[in-house]
């Protein structure tokens, strides 16, 4: 069910949009000025990239971030520059693929051990010891 191939901004480049407005980030005055702050938005249910098995991946896996619309929004903000918030938010974009398509390790169930097993044995049998002194003599 897991696609072979990487999902990166640059196969999904023209169904990407980003709309920039005023940053809360760092920038001193220019924060005021300029539109440094970036969202870009991906319409998962209108791509025409993605196959309908990867879509159903990443409504799943990215569920949290995703729209009541189905649009994935991502923002960047942090850098001063317009630029580099756009890098950003392509990395962002990359790196939340990477991990939503990420095989799950399998768990390895373990047994305890002989050692850790008759430790706990010796302890029940000292507890158990411990109450035999409290009863009454009779």
């Amino acid at each position: 069910m897991s696609t072979q191939r990487p999902i990166t901004a640059a196969l999904l480049g023209s169904e990407l949009q980003f709309t920039m407005s005023r940053s809360s980030g760092p920038g001193g005055q220019n924060v005021n000025k300029v539109n440094t702050k970036v969202t870009l938005k991906l319409d998962i249910a209108q791509s025409f990239v993605l196959t309908p098995e990867e879509k159903e991946i990443i409504l799943r896996k990215l569920a949290s971030k995703i729209t009541t619309e189905g649009i994935l929004v991502i923002t960047a903000q942090d850098k001063r520059s317009q630029l580099q918030n756009k890098e950003a938010a392509l990395a962002k974009l990359e790196q939340w693929m990477t991990k939503a398509f990420a095989k799950k390790k399998a768990r390895k169930a373990t047994k305890p051990s002989k050692g850790a097993i008759q430790n706990r044995i010796d302890k029940k049998k000292k507890a158990s010891e411990k109450k035999q002194w409290r009863r009454k003599i009779e």
